[in-house]
């Protein structure tokens, strides 16, 4: 079973999975509406809407694990990102990604290593998990920034 096999739900709660994005690259990301590093939506939008004809996409997890900076409805999250930032890629349902409740996605996710060699629980909002077509998996600290030329580097490598 690979990452896009695990179950999940839409931010509205239907359930749903990866398998969509099985074959492409893929941008995973635990995301908040009430942390530093917020404004960081605008550039993965930005991510999102020079790569898709490409085949690639961001997805977000909402995560309130981290000093409770995603505290709201999915309704409050959809509205927060529409509004604010013109998100139009996909976000899942509220989850966990460290912990005794951590999602299966993430359990697989964190056991890759980023480029200073920390693997394991997820440090803060913002960690980004880029998966090419092939699945192999690349991992990027939460202060990396969207338009960070290493991460878009990597982003064009994995489209081709």
């Amino acid at each position: 079973m690979t990452i896009f096999d695990i179950p999940v739900h839409t931010l509205n709660g239907e359930p749903s999975s990866l398998a969509p994005y099985a074959g492409k690259t893929v941008l995973v990301v635990n995301v908040a509406s009430k942390c530093g590093l917020t404004p960081q939506y605008e550039g993965l939008e930005r991510l999102q809407t020079t790569y898709e004809d490409r085949g690639f996409s961001v997805v977000g997890f909402p995560c309130n694990q981290f000093l409770g900076q995603e505290p709201g409805t999915a309704e409050e999250i959809q509205t927060f990102c529409s509004t604010t930032y013109g998100v139009t890629f996909p976000l899942f349902e509220k989850i966990d990604v460290n912990g005794e409740n951590q999602s299966p996605i993430y359990a697989s996710l964190n056991q890759t290593a980023d480029a200073e060699g920390y693997s394991g629980d997820i440090r803060w909002n913002f960690e980004k998990f880029l998966i090419d077509p092939s699945g192999a998996v690349q991992r990027f600290a939460p202060t990396v920034t969207p338009d960070d030329p290493i991460l878009v580097g990597a982003i064009e490598g994995a489209l081709g």
